[in-house]
């Protein structure tokens, strides 16, 4: 399908459902109080802050009006300052989702090595940050997308690049992504809007630049017309507004973070679309930042005051008020009359701080919202930190891994299928010598093991004759290439041989305390 003619809403109305909602998530994710405050009906337009405060006139405040009660949604009187404080536990539960995916870079093989080792030239130059980031945004906005981009003057290879799903129109056909447009905003000057449309299509990647108003696309224009898209205008194609990929396939992957979207299951264009983290925590958090809020009021409240009477002020002339001085030693009395309400003391006036109440009841709703977010207190740091052993950490979080395998279900196909659109670009494109085909992805550990619990283990192993010397080294060093294991394993039958040769060596009566004991004649099992 062609990009847009122009002069229609803009993002498409049928998303409108899909936009409120991720304009609260996003406030969430941002932890910008600006934008809660403006988002839940508590404020006015942020003035810039998130990514919907260029469209439609600004945070719209769709939340605030509802019938039920929000922390956020409360106006600050006029005359006070703010005071409220927000816990940015939203963005910590999406920075701890993407720590757990991949905290280690994935191992991507192929069936070749000609293809191996151009994977890994491309997984060493960035691709395991690009998928920090795209999980990161997965967990916070519910989906991310994976698009392949290019640029043979600039760039010896593709590379992948995380787009947010607030900034994507995407176009399904029984249950898959067969196109998905992305869309940025180039400049914003009153209601004059300036929009770049990209559109990823089987075979084509279409570019569109528009000039309209806040929610509407407005008419098409050159795209010589910005210096932004002026390049992209070197390289379409016959067709005026295309890119050939060369390729078949879509360049683009959409990565739901999970499944199915409780909201939406009954719209045809968001249904396949995922849920994020904080989905239906929404009300927890704002009562978490309400507790904290009234935590720091009692603390200010807390400070010590002192209720000086009116005869220990000394007057700073007509009409410029009486102050107390704290270091003055003496005063003299006055002979007047007393006056009903004049104490004759200073009176000293501190209000208690509920520490306890407060802490207890964050505690607790902490705890609700990391269990409806699918993740164990212990993983952030709740309920003790002492040192544990691996396995001890995992049984601790088992929450959190279920979760992690949960992800690991959708994240898997998608990055095949990126990494797979990946290789065939680098073939048109880049004429290189890759097969293209669906490349292997193992996910690593996200908890690695002591090297003192890993040591025990192989030496338990060796002694029952369980596993060789290169299987062993792999186990301790899972991170080494294998001419740096086959050196390891040789460097250790060398040593073995000389012991077995002077059993003195070790000061033992032969080298089975040596670690890796020899198996007869010296050679690698």
């Amino acid at each position: 399908m062609p990009l847009p003619s122009g002069n229609e809403q803009w993002p498409p109305a049928a998303l409108d459902p899909v936009r409120d909602k991720l304009t609260v998530w996003d406030a969430w994710y941002c932890g910008d109080p600006n934008a809660l405050s403006a988002v839940y009906g508590g404020g006015t337009d942020p003035g810039g802050t998130g990514f919907f405060s260029s469209e439609r006139g600004g945070w719209r405040g769709a939340v605030g009006r509802a019938v039920e009660r929000w922390f956020w949604g409360q106006p600050t009187p006029s005359g006070e300052k703010r005071s409220k404080l927000h816990v940015p536990i939203a963005s910590d539960i999406a920075v701890t989702s993407a720590s757990l995916l991949f905290s280690e870079p994935p191992t991507v093989t192929a069936g070749d090595t000609t293809t191996t080792a151009r994977l890994k030239e491309i997984v060493d130059d960035g691709l395991h940050g690009t998928l920090l980031e795209a999980a990161e945004l997965a967990a916070a906005l519910g989906g991310v997308y994976l698009r392949v981009v290019w640029d043979r003057e600039t760039y010896p290879a593709p590379w992948l690049d995380a787009h947010p799903a607030t900034h994507a129109v995407p176009e399904w056909q029984w249950g898959r992504l067969s196109a998905v447009t992305f869309w940025r905003i180039l400049e914003a000057d009153g209601d004059r809007v300036l929009r770049h449309l990209e559109k990823h299509e089987p075979g084509y990647i279409l570019h569109g630049l528009y000039q309209g108003t806040r929610d509407q696309l407005g008419v098409r224009v050159p795209l010589t017309d910005h210096p932004a898209t002026a390049g992209i205008a070197r390289a379409l194609g016959p067709s005026g507004d295309a890119i050939p990929t060369g390729i078949t396939k879509l360049t683009a992957v959409y990565v739901p973070n999970m499944r199915p979207n409780r909201l939406w299951r009954g719209n045809p264009a968001a249904t396949h679309l995922g849920r994020p983290d904080i989905a239906g925590t929404e009300p927890l958090l704002d009562a978490l930042d309400e507790v904290y809020s009234s935590w720091m009021r009692d603390i200010e409240l807390g400070k010590g005051r002192i209720i000086v009477p009116g005869a220990y002020l000394e007057s700073n002339g007509p009409g410029k008020g009486a102050t107390w001085d704290p270091d003055r030693r003496v005063y003299s009395p006055l002979n007047l009359l007393p006056r009903a309400g004049d104490g004759a003391t200073i009176e000293a006036v501190q209000f208690d701080i509920r520490v306890t109440e407060h802490r207890d009841t964050a505690q607790d709703l902490l705890e609700q919202i990391l269990r409806s977010a699918g993740y164990s207190a212990q993983t952030f740091g709740e309920q003790g930190d002492a040192a544990v052993t691996a396995t001890e950490v995992v049984s601790r979080n088992r929450m959190s891994f279920t979760t992690r395998n949960r992800k690991i279900v959708y994240w898997r196909p998608a990055l095949v299928e990126a990494v797979e659109t990946l290789l065939a670009i680098d073939k048109a494109v880049y004429s290189t010598g890759v097969t293209v085909g669906p490349p292997t992805i193992e996910f690593g550990d996200s908890i690695s093991e002591d090297p003192k619990t890993l040591a025990e283990t192989a030496e338990f192993l060796n002694r029952a004759e369980a596993a060789s010397r290169d299987t062993l080294v792999r186990m301790l060093h899972p991170d080494w290439e294998d001419a740096d294991v086959e050196a390891e394993v040789d460097r250790i039958l060398e040593e073995t041989g000389r012991l077995v040769a002077d059993p003195t060596l070790t000061g033992a009566e032969g080298p089975s305390d040596a670690g890796f004991p020899s198996d007869g004649g010296g050679s690698r099992p």
